[in-house]
């Protein structure tokens, strides 16, 4: 294993299947700006914009109008990886940075428009990783701009964890970069302090047969708004992406996910899944699929489920399908937001099992799925105990 490296950074609402003809792929973002690496040309929000409206733009401390300026102590990145694994920091003029995808609002502009030094991780083609690739961004309290870049080579096949603690005000963008065949199991933990705050595009791009997994879970944070994307470079790609969150009270939580079906016999799975507990608790899922005029022999399919645990937490789930072709395997999506189940409760009960922790058992059951699926036993475990320890305040 070679030694870590330090590296700096610089109510629920039914979306509509829509089948547009005509639709203009590149406002498919349902943006109100065009995507650009330059943040002037994106205005200042307001919040009466779409892609604002769930936000409150005050707790981001800045990042969307300018006025968060950069301090040195913002945030520190440390990388782990294996043997045969490049680590690099780059210039902001090496040409793998932003090729995964260009920003699509002012947050990330800003980021891309305000980073100094980015961090590039590269796993050669053909190299398979039996160990994780471990990425620490701890903040110290400041306010910082980053980009990170994870580069496959073809064939090659790699497991990542980007791991994410302690306080600051960070906006960043990820770049995913998937050679031909290639693998990739990202796995994005979000477990802030409670003041932290967190702004992030994420950007894959999928090259043929290759295979993208994208595991978000987010507990922490005062406010955390993050923006998973992806694109295909070629056909036979494959994409899964699974989100798990824990919002708390006073939390605001957002996802914002766009999938760009963009060229023919690709796949994609969305599953995300949340619960509430506590007063002004606000958790937002957005998820847009759009399956382009020649993305023939598209199958896709995404979910969102949300489980209330107390009064006063509001969520709003918005999944939205756009269709420019009738030559699909399969596209549907799915929203439902409720509370514990009453009979799997009175079953347990009636079982001999305690009403305390036959709740535990309901919330750990709804999570199971997606824990199973990162596949780190250190991190499922880590992830389990959170779960125990936020469900300690609502259902002990």
């Amino acid at each position: 294993m070679a030694e870590a490296q330090n590296i700096p950074v610089g109510s629920t609402t039914a979306g509509a299947i829509a089948v547009a003809a005509e639709a203009d792929s590149t406002v498919a973002t349902r943006m109100s700006a065009p995507p650009s690496f330059d943040v002037a040309d994106f205005p200042v929000p307001h919040g009466r914009e779409e892609e604002w409206r769930f936000t409150p733009l005050e707790r981001l401390r800045g990042l969307h109008d300018g006025t968060a300026v950069a301090t040195g102590d913002g945030v520190k990145v440390a990388v782990e990886a294996p043997e045969g694994v490049t680590v690099e920091t780059v210039g902001r003029d090496d040409a793998r940075l932003g090729r995964a995808g260009t920003p699509v609002d002012r947050v990330a502009a800003q980021a891309y428009s305000a980073f100094e030094r980015a961090s590039v991780v590269t796993v050669p083609k053909e190299t398979v990783l039996t160990e994780p690739i471990r990425i620490a961004v701890h903040g110290e309290g400041g306010v910082a701009y980053g980009h990170q870049v994870i580069e496959l080579g073809a064939f090659a096949e790699a497991v990542v964890v980007i791991d994410h603690t302690g306080d600051a005000v960070l906006a960043a963008n990820v770049d995913y970069l998937l050679g031909d065949g290639a693998k990739l199991t990202v796995v994005s933990v979000q477990d802030w302090d409670d003041q932290a705050v967190h702004a992030g595009q994420h950007n894959a791009l999928i090259g043929r047969d290759a295979s993208f997994k994208s595991i978000i879970v987010t507990f922490g944070g005062d406010l955390v708004r993050l923006h998973p994307r992806v694109n295909y470079a070629g056909p036979g790609g494959e994409a899964e992406m699974f989100g798990l969150y824990f919002t708390e009270k006073g939390q605001h939580q957002e996802h914002r996910l766009f999938v760009d079906h963009n060229v023919p016999h690709c796949t994609s799975n969305v599953v995300y899944k949340g619960a509430l507990q506590g007063d002004d608790a606000h958790a937002v899922w957005i998820g847009d699929v759009l399956i382009e005029a020649a993305a023939e022999g598209t199958d896709t399919y995404e979910m969102n489920r949300n489980l209330v645990l107390t009064d006063g937490a509001r969520v709003d789930s918005v999944p939205n399908l756009e269709i420019e072709t009738g030559e699909i395997v399969g596209a549907g999506h799915a929203s439902a937001t409720g509370r514990f189940d009453d009979e799997q409760l009175f079953y347990l009960m009636a079982r001999g099992i305690p009403e305390h922790e036959a709740r535990r058992l309901v919330v750990r059951g709804f999570f199971a799925e997606l824990v199973q699926q990162i596949g780190i036993p250190d991190i499922e475990e880590r992830l389990i105990a959170k779960i125990e320890q936020e469900l300690e305040a609502s259902v002990a």
